[in-house]
């Protein structure tokens, strides 16, 4: 296939990219507009791989949407504000990416006939105390990330129902793995530790998250764009679950600090308490988790560990104003 990545220089959207060329032969066309999370480092593999393009523009842009999608069979739509806490203080920016980009996108898709695979997240359906969410469940987004998100996901659904768009989502746990930015909890967590750098928990640190390494979330979603039914949602959560504060421990270990490290920080506004995503319907497609947490956050570690010219820059740059807003405290 020849298919339009958008948001394909993240985290999530350039491991899919690296797979479907290397892995499936793919021609990958590569649409990211560069925001502090999106770089082009994360092509560093596949830069010179034949079948791969990048093009610098954004989703929401109608004209740099047209000049990449020639030629394509379908679009997968990685491009979104991602971060919580960054939704919280600018809500703006979620708004025109994850709402009116979408919206870009399945115009292009309906006007050029094309698949279209829009990639969300399990915090669309909020908080869960027992058992684990499926596609039936309620939506209740608490935080502007995940509102956005989920009137992303309402609006491709109403192009399937409206206009018979082909057009499938994929919902994921919370994913980790090399090249995540270092706002999330994982990365800040190894970075920190690694510099030694306090360590700086929410709350009382108890929230559960269903861990899914981002390898295994980018087959899922390559899986649902090849077998998923149009439209239909798929959800693809991880084999295990952690408390962030057990994920804090196991990093400590694995980086050889001690709990000295650790501080109790103020909750974020709305913290949702606990994730959990039942991923029956596309392990009937024949996809399955393969990595566990314990493996693959070792492997994550290590990863971090030897790879300090992907990292380094973006910890002495715009990242380390935002980490003292956030924080109140400097790192290293």
């Amino acid at each position: 296939m020849k298919l339009l990545v958008c948001g394909g220089a993240g985290f999530i959207g350039s491991t899919f990219t690296r797979q479907r060329l290397l892995e499936h032969g793919d021609e990958v066309v590569v649409l990211d507009k560069l925001t502090y999370a999106g770089r082009e480092d994360n092509f560093h593999e596949i830069r010179d791989t034949p079948g791969f393009s990048f093009i610098h523009g954004a989703i929401e842009d109608s004209a740099a949407v047209a000049g990449a999608i020639t030629g394509c069979e379908a679009i997968v739509n990685f491009a979104a504000e991602t971060h919580v806490d960054r939704s919280i203080a600018e809500p703006d920016a979620f708004v025109t990416t994850n709402g009116k980009g979408t919206y870009t996108l399945l115009e292009a898709a309906r006007k050029h006939g094309l698949r279209y695979l829009q990639v969300s997240t399990d915090e669309v359906y909020g908080s869960i105390e027992k058992g684990s969410f499926t596609e039936l469940s309620p939506l209740a987004p608490s935080s502007p990330y995940s509102a956005t998100k989920t009137g992303a996901d309402l609006l491709v659904q109403s192009y399937f129902h409206t206009f018979g768009l082909e057009a499938v989502i994929c919902r994921g746990s919370n994913n980790y793995g090399p090249y995540q930015y270092p706002e999330k909890l994982i990365p800040l967590m190894i970075l920190n530790a690694l510099a030694g750098d306090s360590l700086p928990i929410y709350g009382d640190g108890q929230q559960v998250r269903n861990w899914i390494f981002v390898e295994d979330f980018s087959r899922a979603i390559g899986h649902v764009l090849e077998h998923g039914t149009p439209g239909e949602v798929y959800n693809a959560g991880g084999p295990d679950e952690c408390p962030n504060l057990e994920v804090v421990e196991r990093i400590i270990e694995l980086t050889g600090r001690d709990s000295s490290l650790m501080e109790y920080v103020t909750d974020r506004p709305g913290h949702d308490r606990r994730y959990s995503l039942s991923s029956d319907k596309v392990r009937a497609l024949g996809w399955e988790p393969s990595v566990r947490f314990a493996q693959g956050l070792e492997q994550t570690v290590t990863w971090y560990r030897e790879n300090g010219w992907w990292w380094e820059p973006v910890r002495s740059g715009d990242y380390r104003e935002y980490y003292e807003r956030q924080y109140g405290k400097s790192l290293r």
